[in-house]
């Protein structure tokens, strides 16, 4: 998955911050768990903690408290990786004044960097990949017998597609839930491929289920999860007859990424539905009619697009370039009219120059994009950038391109939410504002966030709020009353 909360991102203080820290659960032994990166990485860790609350473990907040500390990892830039180690820095010096503390590193950086842990650093006891998560009892067993706790194998078949996530550290009304794993798009600055494996989907008949029991649960929104959604893909039948009837390709037993969207929707009509991550060479339009065809799928697209540059995308093997990006955006704002969209941006990949990144900006004012996710290029090991490619574009070039992409979405985001100024929009509540208690957040269709006095609403209701002010990343409005 290609955003990284661990970025710079333009996004509302009302969102999760880097770090998420689990909520208690069950009853046993203690286990802390932070997560970083992506929205897959957070839905790993309610994996892990539905695992391990089988094995007798429950959840805390307390650090000090903690029998096992983990690390669920983030490999996408080096930022990333160096917070990882200053916090496993702060839980050995706990581990000083408590030596039968357990400290675990999983996922993706667990993956890139594997016993590295153990023979340099000695920073932890256990370390665990993406797709090894169900041996965490066994690994747990292994250090009690003062082994090595390690095992980094990648599958070609895992998707935890029988375990039911713990939903934990949320907010009770959003969710994720994870359709794919892995990704087979090899882009030459990314190490997803690398660290989580050959993609693989998940069957859709457990989508629907799990997405119908969080609807049982209380919750009012599911983001669907993979790398690369679109291309979703899943031989064999596993779909009930009366979720196939939006789509003649699932009938046929092939189920596509709209056909799983079209089932979903039908299946649980009062959901809210997103989906994370979107590849521009992989989104068809069948996809853009599936949205348009459902009042419950959320009219909001995450498209990454790097560069504005077709010479860079090239380098980046990216599986598109800027006119084909372009051609793809029309037919969105065609399709679904008023869609949000959002961007990843790269400053500085190896080679750019000024021309690039002009286009890179020219993209940019052509799309005029709701937010991005935007930072510089980072060289990441074992990567064919790393390997055949000079990282030739010096840092403080990098950050003063990077700097100006900033800019111009400052701009766009603030022209785009000043737009909203006068409407009255349908907000799904999340909870209340960070900045004041008396104040509620929530976000439209479109992922925008809204801003409104508590009043006597609540956290999942849909609310109608008329839009009377607004910041480049914020509206802010006032209730009319319930969504009918």
């Amino acid at each position: 998955m290609e955003k990284n909360p661990a970025e710079r991102e333009l996004l509302s203080d009302e969102r999760q911050g880097e770090a998420l820290v689990l909520e208690g659960i069950g009853s046993g032994k203690k286990l802390y768990m932070e997560s970083y990166g992506c929205q897959m990485n957070f839905s790993d860790s309610e994996i892990v903690a539905s695992i391990l609350q089988k094995d007798g473990y429950e959840t805390t907040t307390s650090l000090e408290e903690a029998d096992l500390v983990l690390l669920n990892t983030c490999s996408i830039r080096e930022k990333a990786e160096q917070t990882v180690r200053t916090r496993l820095d702060q839980f050995n010096k706990l581990k000083a004044a408590k030596p039968e503390l357990k400290i675990g590193v999983l996922g993706c950086m667990a993956e890139r960097v594997k016993e590295k842990f153990f023979e340099e650093e000695k920073l932890v006891d256990l370390v665990v990949g993406p797709d090894a998560y169900r041996d965490l009892p066994n690994l747990l067993e292994e250090i009690d017998g003062g082994r090595k706790a390690v095992n980094v194998l990648l599958s070609k078949e895992e998707t935890y597609h029988d375990i039911e996530p713990v939903r934990l550290g949320g907010n009770g009304v959003t969710a994720f839930v994870s359709i794919t794993r892995g990704c087979d798009n090899m882009c030459t600055f990314c190490v997803v491929p690398f660290t989580r494996g050959r993609e693989r989907s998940r069957n859709p008949q457990t989508i629907i289920e799990e997405v119908q029991q969080l609807w049982a649960d209380g919750y009012k929104e599911v983001t669907l999860l993979g790398q690369n959604v679109d291309s979703y893909l899943w031989y064999g039948g596993g779909l009930k007859k009366e979720f196939t009837k939006a789509s003649t390709s699932a009938q046929a037993s092939a189920v596509h990424f709209a056909d799983l969207l079209h089932s979903v929707a039908e299946a649980a009509p009062q959901m809210r539905i997103r989906f994370s991550t979107s590849n521009p060479q992989d989104m068809k339009d069948e996809v853009l009619h599936a949205i348009a065809a459902h009042e419950n799928i959320c009219n909001y697209i995450h498209l990454p697009v790097q560069s504005g540059s077709s010479r860079i995308l090239k380098a980046m093997n990216r599986g598109h370039n800027r006119e084909e990006y372009l051609d793809l955006i029309a037919r969105i704002k065609r399709i679904i009219p008023g869609c949000g969209i959002s961007h990843d941006m790269m400053a500085g990949f190896p080679t750019e120059t000024e021309e690039d990144h002009a286009q890179t900006l020219s993209l940019m004012d052509a799309v005029r994009y709701d937010f991005g996710y935007m930072f510089f290029y980072s060289e990441r090991p074992n990567t064919y950038a790393a390997r055949k490619l000079e990282d030739d574009i010096p840092t403080e070039v990098k950050k003063r391109r990077l700097a100006e992409i900033i800019t111009r979405q400052q701009e766009h985001s603030a022209e785009r939410t000043a737009a909203y100024v006068g409407q009255t929009m349908e907000v799904l509540v999340e909870g209340r504002s960070k900045r004041s208690a008396d104040d509620l957040y929530g976000r439209t269709t479109f992922n925008t966030v809204v801003v409104f006095p508590r009043e006597k609403y609540q956290a999942g209701d849909r609310v109608m709020v008329e839009i009377v002010r607004s910041t480049p990343a914020t509206l802010l409005g006032k209730a009319k009353g319930l969504s009918l």
